[in-house]
């Protein structure tokens, strides 16, 4: 059975984490369209021709590399490219290089797949413009107004870094991929969280992508001075939050699942100043499940609880919904030859969701779609000492390989 080089992968992971790489302990900052992205994207493109791939990028900025016949449905391999502000060296990146491990070792073992396949460096995967750019655009998820009026946090304009790139941000809408051009899409990343190495699993096969509703919530009282304002006479906003942060729990006993969360993730008081009472609190709520109907539960759950403590305080609850992305499930026939190809490999193995969102979930009502996870050392991502064993890495690329090789060399028409 031919078998991947970690080797060459781990050359190649560490060759990319110096674009954007930050002195010592401050992580990689590669955010999308910016000038360590795009030189990141020139080096796939220069593995690419080294291995003979016919290769471009597209207007989204994908960086798509092909290997195989012309005339068929492609097999796509890829995840993103771009990092969140220190960032690890594995989140995303695993996925490009294990797709180039993949055709390498086709071409090492002289095997002429009989379909397509096809390396995916995506773009803008990690939403400093508020999307999955890269995956949207391919899937046709994109259109001209969020294209034109699109902005990071500090109101950069997407089109104006697209243009800075030498990109045209409308011509991401020519990205498209037909359904019928498409075999497959797999995706191998990180975990990204804490189980797989707590329950000393290697691999993980994700059976689907949470959904997540984000709202942008207030808590509206009175502010006063902390020295002469009774306990019992106070309109704290932010004794409002924290009633609600105890009753978390509580929400997803009786409405959620074992795959529920609920996150409070930024909390700004007004005033803001120590001898003050917060006479206001902004704050986001974040819920995710793996079922639609349990995510309006929790929604509806959280309302109702939040209405109930602003009546307890004397505040005034406002909230916005900012999102609501549904859950996305991987092709049940894909999932399950993963699963086949983890047993015969005899490594040990969990069906699992993902609690994150990915470029996969956008290929999910596309085209047959999966996931693999590897561990995460501690379940820490998204920041600088962000860690996968190189042995699991190797184990992932594997199986990533071998399922591939399945799908690739059966008997296709063109």
């Amino acid at each position: 059975m031919p078998k991947v080089s970690i080797e060459r992968i781990e050359a190649d992971i560490l060759e990319v984490a110096r674009f954007g790489l930050q002195e010592a302990g401050r992580g990689i900052y590669r955010q999308g369209f910016g000038k360590a992205d795009m030189e990141a994207r020139k080096w796939l493109g220069r593995r690419f021709e080294e291995l003979g791939m016919a290769h471009r990028m597209d207007g989204a900025g994908n960086v798509i590399g092909r290997f195989g016949p012309d005339d068929r449905p492609a097999i796509l391999i890829g995840s993103h490219l771009d990092s969140v502000p220190a960032g690890g060296i594995f989140d995303g990146v695993l996925g490009v290089v294990a797709g180039l491990e993949v055709v390498r070792t086709f071409i090492d073992n002289g095997i002429e797949p009989e379909c397509p396949i096809e390396v995916v460096g995506t773009s803008e995967e990690e939403g400093r413009f508020g999307g999955m750019l890269g995956a949207q655009a391919m899937t046709g998820h994109v259109t001209r107004e969020w294209l034109e009026t699109a902005s990071d946090e500090h109101g950069y304009a997407l089109k104006d870094a697209m243009a800075e790139a030498g990109l045209d941000a409308l011509d991401a809408l020519h990205a498209y991929r037909r359904p019928e051009e498409i075999r497959a899409f797999l995706e191998l990343h990180i975990e990204q969280g804490p189980v797989l190495e707590a329950e000393r699993k290697t691999i993980g096969v994700v059976e689907g992508i949470s959904g997540v509703f984000k709202w942008n919530c207030r808590l509206i009282g009175k502010a006063g001075h902390a020295g002469t304002a009774p306990m019992n006479m106070r309109s704290d906003a932010f004794m409002g939050i924290a009633d609600f942060a105890h009753e978390i729990q509580r929400i997803i006993d009786e409405e959620g699942s074992e795959k529920s969360r609920i996150t409070i993730g930024h909390v700004a008081l007004k005033p803001g100043f120590p001898h003050t009472v917060p006479g206001e609190a902004d704050f986001t709520i974040v819920g995710r499940d793996l079922d639609e109907d349990i995510m309006r539960g929790l929604a509806n759950a959280c309302r109702r609880v939040l209405s109930a403590i602003a009546r307890k305080h004397g505040l005034k609850f406002e909230y916005e919904e900012m999102s609501w992305l549904k859950p996305a499930f991987c092709d049940e026939a894909l999932v399950s030859l993963i699963e086949g190809k983890a047993k015969a490999l005899d490594y040990s193995y969990k069906v699992m969701p993902s609690g994150a969102g990915h470029d996969a979930q956008f290929f999910c009502d596309h085209t047959r779609a999966a996931m693999i996870f590897v561990p995460s050392v501690g379940g820490i991502s998204h920041a600088p000492d962000e860690w996968t064993q190189w042995s699991d890495i190797e184990r992932g690329t594997q199986l990533l390989f071998d399922t591939v090789l399945e799908l690739a060399c059966e008997k296709v028409t063109a």
